[in-house]
């Protein structure tokens, strides 16, 4: 058994130190049993996007899954060595299968992750309210791309606002600006050096009319054109 542990009963977690392999816990009341027995927790990633899976195998009560995310960073870091609780954001929801005795499978994914680390787990909540929760097995991290590359804007059209993904698997110098299709430069959406990983520009062109417009790209030895639709 463990030597020494903490509970937070706001959160209704308990945390326990000196394990040396996996072991499972829940913390609950003998008036609200907890509605889940849950089987496996599992992540892939492809590229800068992360599949989770669980699978329950059997269901009592059950409302949901709340999906939540915390990145790993400096800030965390520092939390954790003071003792305090670690900064989880919601990032979705799941309906869970009510009453159910057979295995049931779910999956999430989440998009578009910048380079980094990142920790998830699952709120499991019954439609009393009761919740407990289940962390994902180790930490997630999202490299840096292995190319140069820019996405077409999305959603294209667009009113007034749109997103460029780029990849940079190098730390580069980075220009993304807007022209008309006369070639006269608009807005300057990228102008900086930037280390290597995935991001997202946003474009802001409510001041600009109706019509066509393209975008250039260039990174390293690497430029691309591309062309976006503004409909008011």
């Amino acid at each position: 058994m463990p030597g020494q542990y903490t509970i937070d009963a706001g959160n209704k977690t308990i945390t326990v130190y000196g394990l040396s392999s996996f072991s499972h816990f829940s913390y609950t009341d003998s008036d609200a049993p907890l509605p889940v027995e849950l089987s496996s927790f599992t992540s892939s990633v492809t590229g800068r996007n992360v599949n989770l899976k669980w699978v329950t195998a059997s269901e009592t009560n059950n409302a949901g899954f709340e999906i939540q995310k915390s990145v790993v960073n400096s800030q965390q870091s520092l939390r954790r060595e003071r003792g305090q609780a670690e900064m989880w954001t919601k990032i979705g929801y799941v309906t869970g299968s009510g009453t159910k005795t057979t295995p049931t499978n779910y999956t999430f994914d989440d998009r578009k992750l910048n380079t980094g680390k990142y920790n998830y787990r699952l709120k499991q909540i019954d439609n009393n309210g009761n919740f407990e929760y289940h962390n994902l097995n180790g930490t997630i991290e999202i490299g840096v791309p292995t190319k140069y590359d820019i996405s077409q804007n999305y959603p294209n059209p667009f009113n007034p606002t749109t997103k460029i993904d780029f990849d940079l698997p190098f730390d580069s110098k980075v220009s993304l600006k807007l022209y008309d299709m006369s070639g006269r430069e608009l807005l300057t959406i990228v102008n900086e050096q930037k280390p290597a990983g995935y991001y997202t520009a946003q474009v802001n062109a409510g001041n600009l009319s109706s019509g066509a417009y393209f975008y250039r790209f260039t990174a390293g030895n690497f430029t691309a054109t591309k062309k976006m639709l503004m409909i008011k």
